[in-house]
């Protein structure tokens, strides 16, 4: 076997194989695998991607076409089962084939991933050690201790060993393959704004809300890019719409200047889709005017609750003044804010209707609402691990209630969730956004799971 010429299937799964999953709704592309690609080639190797969202062959059958000598698989939470799922896939198609399972879950829930048909789990966003791994495996390199490589887990003697993280610097990465993006103009959207390309300019977080698992990705360190390769990489990007995944872009005053700067310098014409936070928001409404100026589109804002005592127990920092100045900018600017907020487990029937008030009297347009979900590895998980109703990892995507409510049953919680679900749905139905969605089709499936009868409350 030639040093430079292996096989590599990089598998991104399918978000659920339930009906409604949101898919041509809200589809990501596979940042992660593009780098992955990208440093793969380089070294002479031939690889292939399988976005779950998108293909329709199944994993068997590609494994079948491609014969992989390695097959590297990454995802969410939600998303674990598939990704097990696939490297027994592997396996059973060729024992000896190399699986790697990597992303963002693995950093913090990497024990549920021991399995005899893995071999190798990446906690780090440290890519190059894939190298290293199949350099170890498939060709025997002597030089290549595994004890030694941080940020993996391995087996040892039928024993499984991990390797503490280490923080990564982002500016390392290599700019993405965005061949298989551009090979699905059709997919890969954020709402309307069709062929979405993703740009990551930062790891982790710096704040430390206590439900969120993102401030403890790359070993806790906030990791930002030099934001004149940011611009590069976006001046490249054959795509008029670009999502700025980092868990916070709206943080820093004088980094955004300058991305204002060479935005306008260099006369790129494109949309924005970001994340930020409310008390960056309502101190900088000039900036906000020149984001918008520029092209910022979508800005996708933990507004969280409706009462202070919910942002102090998530030690989010922020306050509800801070909230409605926020929408108060937004609105007036005419940047789309997306108000993101959680259904906490202690709410009541009256908590549901006043959170749903409340984005009514504020003209929130775009809602998002989760399900307080306690996350793998995090304290909140802990808390509540006496209460928690399922071991299911594809209902840790909050729309799933995984843990028993404080003051209601999980029956009663899912009722109040599902009418909020269609009143919010049949309000932005009046106001006549996402055209490109059925509304009758989400609205009856609402419907359905309201009152349909569960045998279980964990269903």
């Amino acid at each position: 076997m030639k040093r430079n010429d292996l096989c590599f299937l990089l598998i991104h799964p399918e978000i659920s194989r339930t009906r409604y999953n949101f898919v041509g709704v809200i589809e990501n592309e596979c940042l992660e695998l593009e780098q992955i690609s990208i440093m793969l080639k380089k070294k002479g190797h031939r690889v292939y991607l399988y976005d779950g969202q998108v293909e329709k062959i199944s994993v068997p059958e590609a494994l079948k076409m491609y014969k992989p000598d390695v097959v590297y698989v990454c995802g969410r939470t939600r998303q674990e089962n598939f990704m097990l799922e696939y490297c027994q896939n592997a396996k059973d198609y060729n024992p000896n084939t190399l699986t790697i399972i990597g992303g963002l879950h693995v950093q913090l829930a990497y024990q549920r991933m021991y399995r005899d048909y893995v071999d190798y789990i990446l906690t780090s966003f440290d890519i190059y050690k894939i190298l290293d791994l199949v350099d170890y495996s498939i060709f025997q390199n002597q030089h290549i201790v595994l004890k030694e490589i941080s940020g993996i887990c391995y087996k040892e003697d039928g024993q499984w060993h991990y390797n503490k993280q280490e923080p990564f610097d982002i500016d390392l990465l290599p700019a993405p393959d965005r061949s298989y993006f551009y090979a699905h103009p059709d997919n890969y959207r954020y709402l309307e704004l069709k062929h979405a390309a993703w740009v990551r300019t930062a790891f982790s977080c710096p704040y430390h809300c206590r439900f969120c698992a993102r401030n403890r990705m790359n070993a806790g360190a906030y990791s930002r890019r030099n934001i004149d390769a940011v611009v590069d990489e976006i001046e490249q990007i054959e795509s008029d719409n670009i999502y700025i995944v980092d868990d916070d872009f709206l943080f820093d005053e004088e980094r955004l200047k300058r991305f204002i700067t060479l935005i306008k310098k260099r006369k790129i014409k494109k949309r924005y889709i970001c994340y930020g936070r409310s008390d960056f928001i309502a101190r900088h409404k000039k900036l906000m005017r020149k984001l918008r100026d520029i092209g910022l589109y979508y800005v996708l804002v933990g507004l969280e609750a409706f009462d202070d005592s919910y942002l102090t127990d998530y030690n989010k920092r922020s306050s509800m003044e801070n909230n409605s100045k926020t929408i108060e900018i937004c609105n007036e600017l005419g940047i789309n804010i997306m108000g993101m907020f959680i259904l906490d487990l202690g709410f009541t029937g009256k908590d549901f209707r006043n959170l749903y008030r409340y984005i009514r009297e504020h003209s929130l347009k775009h809602v998002a609402v989760s399900i307080f979900t306690p996350e793998f590895g995090l304290e909140t998980y802990n808390k509540y691990k006496d209460r928690i109703i399922t071991d299911n990892p594809s209902h840790f995507d909050y729309l799933h209630v995984v843990a028993k409510p404080d003051k209601i049953s999980v029956k009663r919680f899912y009722f109040h969730y599902y009418v909020l679900l269609i009143r919010l749905f049949l309000r932005a139905q009046r106001q006549g956004i996402y055209d490109f969605i059925n509304y009758g089709d989400y609205i009856r499936s609402f419907v359905l799971n309201m009152f349909r009868k569960r045998k279980n409350d964990n269903e």
